[in-house]
């Protein structure tokens, strides 16, 4: 069963989808243009061995926006006031959801029972840029906001199925330009990197075998940072993991242990 629902915290309303499932609760955030609604399927998937509390990130989606504050520090905080109205969840972070949940982790680790990470960008001070350019959010933003069809967004999205392509169409003029514009550049800005020592909860890193966000380098960095992070890599998935690969990513989550 899967239900809608609001809440306020850290002094702004906040959407969620409940995907209900028998396991311990799980708050999945996604991405960066993501509104909680595109990854249902995931949800549904995650049901399985997870109670998931879906996430519209503020400025996206049915969240509050406008005129906010939306830095990393911000929706980090958003998370940890989240999970403090749930029951120690697990964070499950796609992409900038990842690098959410680091930060939340690192600020307040005890509302939290355990990270799992899903191919979050390793950009920032010093670091090689992320591999995404700017324009391609923009402009299917831009494209969003005028009307779209699932076909018109085969441009940005050409490996994806019809239903995920309306789907997108459908909701990306939900996420606020100015919302995305900050985040991307906070991938460049942010070190999520001094953040990772500061964590002792149980964390698992899912990468992305096929897409360039994080390099073996990368991973050898972050052991050395996290000593006792759990790796598995999805072997032939793009970024969006579930997208290319959902048995993949189901089999790289769903035996998580908080």
């Amino acid at each position: 069963m899967t239900t809608g629902y609001t809440i306020r915290a850290n002094g702004i309303r906040h959407h969620l989808i409940h995907t209900k499932g028998n396991g311990p609760q799980l708050l999945l955030i996604p991405g960066i243009t993501s509104p909680a609604i595109t990854w249902s399927f995931v949800a549904e998937g995650l049901a399985q061995k997870f109670d998931v509390h879906t996430i519209d990130v503020r400025g996206r989606g049915l969240s509050e926006a406008g005129d906010l504050d939306y830095s990393l520090d911000a929706m980090a905080q958003d998370a940890i006031e989240v999970a403090k109205q749930m029951d120690n969840p697990v964070v499950l972070g796609h992409s900038m959801g990842a690098r959410i949940a680091v930060r939340a982790a690192a600020i307040t680790p005890d509302v939290f029972a355990g990270l799992m990470l899903i191919d979050p960008p390793v950009s920032g001070p010093g670091r090689r840029v992320y591999p995404s350019p700017w324009p391609w959010y923009q402009d299917s933003i831009l494209m969003s906001r005028k009307g779209c069809s699932g076909e018109d967004m085969k441009e940005f999205c050409p490996t994806w199925t019809d239903a995920q392509r309306a789907l997108r169409a459908e909701w990306l003029h939900t996420c606020n330009l100015g919302a995305i514009r900050i985040a991307y550049d906070g991938f460049h800005t942010d070190d999520i990197h001094a953040d990772l020592p500061n964590i002792k909860l149980p964390m698992r890193l899912v990468t992305a075998g096929a897409a360039p966000v994080i390099q073996p380098e990368d991973i050898a960095e972050i052991k050395t940072l996290a000593p006792e992070i759990d790796i598995r890599t999805v072997e032939g998935a793009g970024h969006m993991i579930p997208w290319d690969d959902f048995d993949g990513f189901l089999q790289a989550t769903l035996d998580f242990k908080a």
